[in-house]
């Protein structure tokens, strides 16, 4: 396991996301070139687990998938307008657009559900991180899919665990992170989250009845990097993004979040 890089985000930066807003909106960017690449080509149903602070949901509605996505209270249902990216309305392909159900429900047991009715499920946002018996999550994802049917999940990393334990001067977990089997750090709000290194959300995946497709950070590009670039032109954006999207295609699993895709079998 390599060390927590120089220059990359830490830990508090990513507890308070607006002392980073050129960084956040290139990293959110970055998300939604990353979703949209993996959207299903043929419409379909797709379940997003991710929050409704994730736009997922209005771009595959945008690319004509119906989608439910599973909110912890009505309160929290979007608009039915679509949300906008970036600055601009989600890209529409060449059909019409989907229809998106908000549904109340808890997205570790997903007992609203029945078995193999989902084409994809979606659960970005770390929210597999949050759920820290995440094989249970897993097994729920699986059982849901259709056979054939593939997942996207964003989950930390065990960088960004390393820099969390440093950064509260936790130096005895620090030194067993690398290779402990269940990593789970807290945060200095009072939170935990579950960090995975690739091997082990591979494995996870495996044993929960999926066939791992890839795994890759969600950003390799150093905040100071991105914040710089933008700082100079604003309308370097589209670059950047291009940018990360081939340097994260690389084995080099040092991003303090890691995306990973894979398949149900069938």
């Amino acid at each position: 396991m390599a060390g927590v890089p120089a220059a990359r985000p830490t830990a508090a930066h990513f507890a308070t996301a607006d002392s980073l807003s050129a960084y956040w909106r290139f990293y959110w960017a970055v998300a939604a070139a990353q979703l949209t690449r993996w959207l299903p080509r043929e419409p379909g149903r797709i379940l997003d687990l991710s929050g409704p602070e994730f736009r997922g949901s209005s771009r595959a509605v945008a690319a004509g998938h119906d989608v439910v996505t599973l909110l912890p209270s009505v309160e929290m249902a979007p608009r039915r307008t679509l949300k906008l990216v970036n600055g601009h309305a989600p890209v529409q392909r060449d059909r019409p657009a989907g229809r998106l159900r908000p549904v109340v429900g808890d997205s570790t047991f997903l007992t609203s559900f029945a078995s193999e009715v989902f084409d994809g499920v979606i659960a970005d946002n770390r929210v597999l991180s949050q759920h820290l018996v995440t094989e249970a999550s897993l097994a729920e994802i699986a059982r849901v899919l259709r056979p054939g049917g593939r997942t996207l999940l964003c989950v930390d990393s065990v960088v960004l665990g390393m820099a969390l334990l440093a950064e509260q001067d936790c130096w005895p977990e620090l030194s067993y992170a690398p290779n402990a089997d269940v990593l789970l750090v807290p945060w200095p709000d009072g939170t935990i989250t579950r960090c995975f290194t690739a091997e082990q959300l591979g494995e996870l995946l495996t044993d929960a009845g999926l066939e791992l497709e890839w795994v890759k950070p969600r950003t390799v590009l150093s905040a100071s990097t991105v914040e710089m670039v933008l700082g100079s032109d604003p309308r370097a954006l589209n670059r950047l993004v291009e940018m990360e999207l081939k340097a994260a295609s690389s084995d080099d699993y040092v991003g303090v979040h890691l995306l990973a895709s894979a398949r149900k079998p069938g």
